[in-house]
């Protein structure tokens, strides 16, 4: 019980720095979206080297099998590492650039943390592709998250249903979101997650960083004004927030873990309005409440295998 409570509260505080990533990439819009992404998830990826090399040494003593094994085992598994990587890194970039260019086209965010969150009911969807069997509670999670999305971004609207340019962007980050998070499922078992994490995002940001030398022009004045939300999203929100993901899940129920971690939608909210000044109105605070209400619904745990 006491292990499972340290492990909530560092899933809580998980949440938290999510929460305020979104912010920090709010902030961040001031510069082009392929400029502020790529550079972030490039340190990103260098911030969670040090990771890697304590968790190394901490782990030295442990050691299994024939030499021949091991060194076989170790060529699989960077097999695994360098293909997984470099396909998770690919839609982590597509994925988190349709994000950037929804905050870079005004979409508060608050609003980019609950609609981001649908993926947890648009994952078991794509699932069909591949098979698999949608849970009766999986189509009454994607009818209140249709409603609350509706609710969020169009209802009131005088021009009628009607997307903004931003929020068409967030909707489409959402679709390649749960595409990489079925990449990431697919390859994470085959090697050590947070060295593919350090590749993905590494991958993610030589991508970015190349788009922006091709489509944009980045100014080094505006990069170096922007060093804080940059700094945050790229060392606090990937570095600390997955590595307090890998440690809080550990002693956590995998449903409990993704309710906790869900919350980061509520904190972005929070947030947005204490240090961006957003606010919402009533029918969004409802679509709000209707969507977190379809992300509890999907994360209810399955008597079967069925997603």
């Amino acid at each position: 019980m006491k292990n499972s409570f340290k492990s909530n509260l560092v899933l809580l505080m998980t949440a938290v720095i999510w929460g305020g990533g979104l912010v920090a990439q709010k902030a961040g819009a001031v510069l082009q979206p392929f400029t502020y992404n790529g550079i972030r998830m490039f340190i990103g990826g260098l911030a969670l080297i040090p990771v890697i090399y304590l968790l190394k040494v901490a782990g030295k003593d442990k050691s299994a099998g024939s030499s021949r094994e091991v060194k076989r085992d170790e060529k699989e598994d960077k097999k695994n590492l360098l293909i997984g990587g470099i396909c998770c890194g690919c839609f982590l970039c597509l994925a988190t650039s349709l994000q950037q260019f929804g905050f870079y086209f005004e979409t508060s965010a608050g609003k980019t943390g609950f609609i981001t969150s649908l993926y947890i009911v648009i994952v078991p969807l794509l699932g069909l592709f591949l098979g698999k069997h949608v849970r009766t509670l999986i189509w009454v999670s994607i009818l209140l998250g249709a409603f609350g999305f509706y609710l969020l971004t169009m209802a009131g609207k005088r021009e009628g249903f009607r997307l903004s340019t931003g929020e068409l962007y967030i909707l489409l980050c959402v679709v390649a979101f749960s595409v990489h998070i079925l990449a990431v499922d697919c390859f994470s078992p085959k090697c050590d997650g947070i060295r593919l994490s350090c590749v993905q995002f590494l991958t993610s940001g030589v991508i970015g960083i190349a788009c922006m030398l091709i489509f944009e022009t980045p100014v080094l004045s505006d990069i170096l004004n922007c060093w804080l939300p940059i700094l945050y999203c790229g060392v606090i929100s990937t570095g600390v927030g997955y590595t307090g993901q890998v440690l809080g899940q550990k002693d956590t129920e995998p449903a409990v873990a993704s309710l906790i971690l869900s919350l980061e939608a509520v904190f972005s909210v929070i947030f947005g309005v204490l240090i961006l000044k957003e606010h919402l109105t009533i029918i969004e605070g409802i679509g709000c409440a209707v969507i977190f209400a379809a992300v509890v619904i999907a994360q209810i745990p399955s008597q079967n295998k069925s997603i």
